[in-house]
């Protein structure tokens, strides 16, 4: 919360933090099983393939051996498949570490980027309307998405936060204040 508690204005007090749910994290590790999920089905069909095409060499009774056996493009395409599944992770955890939503007396801050930052901040009574996202699962889980329509600003989407009912009531209390 770097850049909100950076931002404060001098009466300004921060009334509610939006933040990631688990979901989001277990979204970003099953990019990592998909990936090695994928490249195990790349190597496993490869050598099976092969075995089947009488491909492979009769010495070759070992895992390492059969894959050594294969075709270096298959085993390059593996290990892109993995790598794929690592960046996925990685991007959407640098999002998760580099994205700060808040409420304050006066504003709703929206702030994300590593390097480059995007902020968008919509004045409390300014927003127009707030709908919240849930899909079922975000029902049963307590996360969802908000997106919140300002006048003359457009709409913010916000990512899929926990307790988003909390969130928009946050917001009316900003309001009232």
């Amino acid at each position: 919360m770097l850049y909100v508690q950076q931002s404060l204005g001098p009466n300004e007090e921060l009334v509610h933090v939006g933040r990631f749910h688990w979901m989001y994290t277990a979204q970003a590790f099953m990019a990592v099983f998909w990936g090695v999920a994928g490249a195990i089905i790349v190597i496993a069909g490869s050598i099976f393939v092969y075995g089947q095409m009488g491909w492979l060499e009769q010495g070759e009774h070992t895992i390492l051996q059969a894959i050594r056996g294969i075709h270096p493009g298959l085993r390059i395409f593996a290990f892109i498949v993995f790598i794929l599944g690592v960046m996925s992770f990685a991007q959407m955890m640098i999002i998760k570490a580099t994205t700060e939503i808040a409420i304050t007396s006066n504003r709703l801050i929206y702030k994300r980027g590593l390097i480059a930052r995007q902020v968008g901040e919509i004045s409390v009574d300014r927003i127009e309307g707030v709908n919240v996202l849930q899909s079922i699962l975000g029902r049963l889980l307590n996360y969802g998405r908000l997106a919140i329509r300002g006048m003359g600003v457009g709409e913010v989407i916000l990512p899929p936060i926990e307790d988003p009912i909390a969130f928009r009531l946050a917001i009316e209390k900003a309001r009232s204040m």
